[in-house]
């Protein structure tokens, strides 16, 4: 099945700095689309939250997962390797959005099947453009699944 356009958009946001995930927010909170939006800053928190374990018991399944790929502890790269490698996890679209230009990073996580990988800009303008472009893209235009 796939989701319509007027439910609101669970997004699971895993990011470990607290500026940039702010100015994610506050760019996701603009879209045309209602969305409800989760932050964790850890890939231990962020599986917890996806196999809801721990603090997240009642973590609702995300539409779609905004990653960062430097994280600490269990990193970016590692935690998309597990979604991708969990059948009730893999049709998740995963973002990547991340500081590192570094073409082995992005052969790598598309290796690791992420569905897109954006370098985030050192410009908070150009960011927030950035985010909202990600936003009207999956949030609008692209039909999520269901599970």
């Amino acid at each position: 099945m796939v989701r319509q356009t007027l439910n609101s958009i669970e997004i699971l946001l895993i990011e470990d700095s607290p500026s940039d995930a702010n100015l994610t927010i506050q760019s996701l909170q603009q879209a045309k689309i209602t969305n409800t939006l989760h932050w964790v800053e850890e890939g231990e928190a962020a599986m917890d939250f996806l196999y809801q374990r721990g603090d997240y018991p009642d973590a609702p399944r995300p539409d779609l997962i905004v990653l960062d790929l430097n994280l600490p502890g269990m990193d970016g790269r590692e935690i998309l390797a597990e979604v991708k490698a969990d059948s009730s996890l893999r049709r998740i679209p995963v973002v990547v959005l991340t500081t590192s230009s570094n073409e082995e990073d992005v052969l790598r996580s598309y290796d690791l099947n992420a569905n897109c990988y954006v370098t985030k800009p050192f410009n908070v303008q150009q960011f927030i453009q950035v985010v909202q472009l990600i936003s009207d893209f999956w949030l609008t235009a692209v039909k999520l699944p269901l599970e």
